[in-house]
């Protein structure tokens, strides 16, 4: 079969894979983008809860999150003459990240001062004036709601760390569809329906894949952001043995529940409410609605699969009482229903749970990847990362030697793509959990 050409092979269009495809197309890549599934953002990013926020663990993660605010802020501009009739937007309504121990606020706020992340120190009684009716109490560690630990009564009290230009993105998925709509009418062609059986190289290169319907592509670049996937990909590609930090597919739900009285203002929504002391984060949605995520408490169970094909798609009894109950913990009001609704998805969870933007030992192969969970706020920066870090690359830059420097449009601030590569050591103030 004649192999169809391109200059460049995106796997994955999700809202990151659709990110580095517009960015390469406008950097006058050709472009093709292989999907397993039928259409954009069908994967992790539809089961996102798209929070955007900054409380990260390191200096370039924070300033990532800061300067891709600005992006979502003027999306539009960001998309550059989209032609869609309508687009996602950004939603502003701050949020609070409850005080733990595993994350002591004194560890972002230098960072924040020095990216211009505007924040408030709340104390506890700020804290339940700003969010009328939440339980101030500290009970960190979270406990399973099956313990009779759980339901124990404290005389600790917690503050909060609030940043007021956190938010949330209206809809994932058609954020997703804006960078697609964006990249084709540049060039892109997206495939849709078709599954990377075979990742080709030759003499150390990369020279294209294999789909399973018999298609063959050919690129001297393919970069890998298939999500739950990429660790698979990367097996077929034979990469990953020099890796210091790896990645697995991990099965989460998100659940939704009417919100209590007053929680969101009139016409409005409350404020975001990470609370890793009982172990989930809240966000508030349009109908009145929250929706109830977890912070992966070690007494529970983590899902970690062999096959994200395999994962469960529906929500489970079991994970929506615990998480939604911890939620009425904090909100007192809540009333937990006796049915669940929500959505589940995979994680492409990385050992310290920070991104992985990097080249690999097989010239011409790239990844993004180990995103899932924290990333989607960051799909922006990463599409440029990754067009950088290509450009660079394949024009005979060492970045393993010397990292690339990303020079941000909005905050001037310099990011240094090292800090994602794939041999970094281990980032020791991580909380291990989704907050990075």
């Amino acid at each position: 079969m004649t192999p169809s050409i391109a200059d460049a092979i995106v796997i994955g269009a999700g809202v990151l894979g659709a990110s580095v495809a517009l960015d390469l197309t406008r950097r006058g890549y050709k472009v093709a983008v292989v999907d397993k599934s039928g259409g954009p953002g069908h994967g992790s990013t539809s089961a996102s809860s798209a929070v955007v926020r900054f409380n990260y663990s390191t200096w370039d993660g924070v300033a990532t999150a800061w300067e891709s605010k600005h992006c979502w802020e003027k999306w539009s501009d960001y998309l550059q003459n989209s032609d869609k009739s309508e687009s996602a937007t950004i939603v502003v309504n701050g949020m609070a990240v409850l005080d733990v121990p595993i994350a002591p606020r004194e560890r972002v706020t230098p960072i924040f001062d020095r990216v211009g992340v505007p924040y408030e120190r709340w104390d506890p009684v700020t804290l339940s004036a700003r969010i009328p009716g939440i339980d101030v109490g500290a009970y960190w560690p979270p406990k399973s709601i099956s313990s009779d630990a759980f339901f124990e009564e404290t005389t600790s009290e917690l503050g909060a760390l609030y940043t007021p230009d956190a938010g949330f993105v209206s809809d994932p998925q058609l954020a997703a569809q804006d960078l697609v709509a964006a990249a084709q009418k540049l060039g892109a062609r997206f495939l849709f329906n078709r599954t990377v059986v075979r990742v080709s190289d030759r003499a150390g290169r990369v020279n294209g894949v294999a789909l399973g319907d018999g298609t063959w592509l050919a690129a001297p670049v393919v970069i890998n952001v298939a999500g739950p996937w990429s660790g698979a990909l990367n097996r077929l590609a034979g990469v990953g043995r020099e890796f210091t930090v790896d990645v697995r597919p991990m099965r989460q739900e998100v659940h939704q529940v009417a919100a209590p009285t007053g929680f969101n203002p009139p016409g409005g929504f409350g404020p975001s409410i990470a609370d890793m002391d009982l172990g989930t984060y809240i966000r508030p949605a349009p109908g009145d609605k929250l929706y109830i995520g977890g912070t992966e408490p070690e007494c529970d169970p983590f899902e970690w699969l062999d096959d994200p094909d395999y994962a469960n798609p529906s929500v489970t009894d079991e994970r929506f009482q615990a998480q939604v109950i911890r939620a009425a913990r904090r909100l007192p009001e809540l009333a937990v229903p006796s049915r669940s609704k929500g959505v589940a998805g995979v994680y492409d969870v990385s050992t310290d749970w920070a991104p992985i933007y990097d080249r690999t030992d097989l010239d011409g192969f790239y990844v993004a990847m180990g995103t899932s969970g924290n990333q989607f706020k960051n799909a922006p920066l990463a599409g440029q990362f990754m067009g950088e870090l290509v450009d660079a690359v394949e024009g005979g830059h060492d970045h393993d030697a010397k990292p690339v420097i990303h020079r941000c449009k909005y905050t001037g601030h310099e990011i240094n793509i090292g800090a994602f590569s794939r041999k970094r050591s281990r980032n020791s103030t991580s909380s291990g959990t989704v907050m990075g």
